[in-house]
């Protein structure tokens, strides 16, 4: 049941596009499912406090590793493929991760889940690739709603799992959804066969080349590093001072990880003002809202009740602001030109998701050194930072 890409160029059918969100949120989420379980493996597996970041950090790093040398492939090798195998990848780096026991196998098997998980961002490109130049930011972002929705998801899900039956059945869970959405997607997704020019060495020449030329790929990278830095570190050491300082438990934290699911309503709606050619605003106020969600954790600190409050409206607002500002970024990106899409998109994830296997390394390192205090003055500063050369952009037009 073949289908070919340009069966779809005019209109995307709506079963397909759920289908390709659904498929993203899956994917992408296992790069998330061990941030609220950070106390929990360290503890299993002899990671000590200092390094507890690296949990995080490791599959961050493997990420993107895929996204610098599997992801440009998706410019040169047939998509539906390229997606089955890079999802095998993930598949043995879950199952690895299920049975760790020590520091050095469990970041093996990190790195291989982040890897094989880039086969989201060979999915994001397809779906662009698909829509007509008008509806592309609003498919991206409804596309992005999917991904953004698995990335919030992932958390409270983990954490709900581990509540019944330990951090080890998450991954293993997650495996066999991989195997399945395998199956699904070669079956069910269009084949796009791209008509390269040149060859694979080429190819990943041409990354750092891109983004030393392209102004708009480099800002946008960097603008989304800053954003995500923080937003990694918030959600690698908010679990673990949710449990010390209210006394949360595992499901507790499952349910204060379901407000960040209220974020992923700005995708869809960034997109479509994106069209409207709002981008440059609404980067600005997500780096306003970003910096406004870490000061809130210090208002009423002594109160618990009212603090684990704004914890939870400060969760939601710096979600927003990253899965916005993402879809604002993509759809800028895309418009660089169809033959470049996945290179594009290859460079922009990789240079924002740098930025957040160092907020994930940071958050782990600040917390142990100096608890939340600590952690979160360095996780407003990373949105400061972004918005100071945000303002260069505004004062150079």
């Amino acid at each position: 049941m073949s289908r070919k890409l340009n069966t779809f160029e005019k209109a995307i059918p709506t079963w397909l596009t759920l289908l390709m969100a659904t498929a993203c949120g899956l994917i992408v989420a296992n790069l998330y499912y061990a941030q609220p379980l950070v106390g929990l493996i360290s503890r299993d597996t002899g990671i000590s406090a200092n390094a507890s970041g690296l949990i995080v950090t490791m599959t961050q790093i493997g990420y993107v590793l895929g996204l610098l040398f599997i992801v440009p492939l998706s410019d040169l090798l047939e998509n539906r493929k390229l997606i089955a195998t890079t999802l095998i990848v993930a598949i043995s780096g879950l199952c690895l991760a299920s049975f760790s026991k020590t520091p050095p196998v469990f970041f093996i098997a990190a790195i291989l889940i982040g890897t094989g998980s880039v086969a989201a961002q060979i999915l994001v490109p397809l779906a662009a690739h698909l829509a007509p130049e008008k509806q592309r930011g609003q498919m991206v972002g409804n596309v992005m709603s999917g991904l953004l929705l698995g990335i919030m998801l992932a958390r409270p899900a983990s954490s709900l799992i581990t509540a019944f039956w330990g951090w080890q059945t998450v991954f293993l869970i997650s495996a066999i959804l991989m195997g399945l959405l395998i199956l699904v997607l070669v079956r069910l997704l269009p084949k796009r066969k791209p008509e390269p020019k040149e060859t694979y060495g080429e190819t990943l020449k041409s990354l750092s080349q891109l983004f030393i030329s392209k102004t708009i790929l480099r800002r946008r990278a960097l603008y989304q590093a800053c954003l995500f830095g923080s937003f990694s570190l918030f959600w690698t050491v908010v679990p673990l001072w949710l449990a010390k300082h209210f006394q949360l438990s595992q499901m507790g934290i499952a349910i204060f990880a379901l407000a960040g699911v209220a974020g992923a309503i700005a995708a869809p709606i960034a997109g479509r003002l994106a069209d409207k050619g709002l981008s440059r605003q609404l980067t600005g106020i997500a780096f306003i809202t970003a910096v406004s969600a870490f000061a809130l954790t210090h208002i009423f600190a002594d109160h618990l009740v009212v603090s684990l409050g704004l914890f939870g409206l400060s969760a939601i607002l710096l979600d927003m602001a990253v899965s916005g500002n993402l879809v604002l970024g993509q759809q800028a990106i895309y418009a660089l030109g169809d033959e470049i899409r996945g290179r594009v998109n290859g460079v922009f994830m990789a240079v924002f998701f740098a930025g957040g296997a160092i907020g994930s390394a940071l958050g782990g390192w600040s917390y142990a050194q100096g608890s939340w205090a600590l952690a979160s003055i360095i996780g407003l500063l990373m949105p400061v930072i972004g918005f100071i050369y945000y303002l260069t952009e505004r004062q150079s037009k």
